[in-house]
């Protein structure tokens, strides 16, 4: 999907999200759409500036920044968009939903959950946006599903094939909590130039398809270039 400038949704506008993850192919990153990536705010080496000056550069379509526990890198990112759009109406730029990735206990096993499209001001995600991976209760990937749906947004599961439990049990048990996706599209050993893992993707894939799930695409940006993980 390309999203026009006359149509341009807000950060929040999931239904759009949604319209633009249909059509998401094994070619749909780096180069048109990434909804996954980190800054300085969290655990990444680039600043939100030098990000978004890479994402016009690439022209990506749409994208996210997922910081772990922050919106502090979106929240400058976005910032720049709109006095650029302000000043500059017709500039080719990204659309940027809001994002962030959460540490998550599911099946008594660490999981990383990214939510997109969600209110960042909402009081079910103020426990999420402190900087710090959530304990106890406030960890259950129930928990934090549920937060992303109460903040109008939408929750997935990230890289499924990463884990220390297989993605069949992770991803049904993610579909049993009404998880909306999965990042099915990720790059697993770091191959330059990124390219999805074609084994790992087919697994996710036809995952997917079982259990209805939405299928996502990231690099999982955290060095200094946009077109690879590390």
């Amino acid at each position: 999907m390309v999203v026009s400038m006359s149509t341009q949704p807000s950060a929040q506008d999931t239904e759009a999200l949604k319209e633009v993850w249909q059509t998401l192919h094994r070619e749909s990153c780096p180069y048109d759409y990434n909804f996954h990536m980190h800054t300085i705010h969290s655990d990444g080496q680039l600043k939100p500036l030098g990000l978004i000056a890479q994402a016009v550069a690439i022209g990506l379509k749409g994208m996210a920044i997922t910081d772990h526990h922050s919106i502090n890198g979106y929240q400058v990112a976005q910032n720049w968009i709109d006095e650029t759009r302000q000043h500059h109406p017709h500039a080719p730029l990204p659309h940027l939903w809001t994002g962030v990735e959460i540490t998550a206990n599911l099946l008594d096993t660490e999981v990383h959950i990214l939510g997109y499209g969600f209110e960042p001001h909402h009081r079910a995600m103020k426990p999420y946006l402190q900087g710090t991976a959530p304990e106890g209760t406030l960890a259950l990937a129930s928990q934090i599903i549920d937060a992303f749906h109460q903040a109008g947004g939408l929750a997935i599961l990230a890289h499924p094939v990463r884990y220390n439990r297989s993605e069949v049990e992770l991803i049904q048990a993610c579909a049993d909590l009404g998880i909306d996706g999965v990042e099915a599209f990720y790059a697993y050993g770091n191959p330059k130039p990124w390219e999805a893992s074609p084994k790992q993707t087919e697994q996710v894939l036809g995952l997917s398809e079982v259990y209805g799930l939405f299928k996502t695409c990231g690099t999982d940006t955290h060095g200094l270039s946009l077109l690879r993980r590390i």
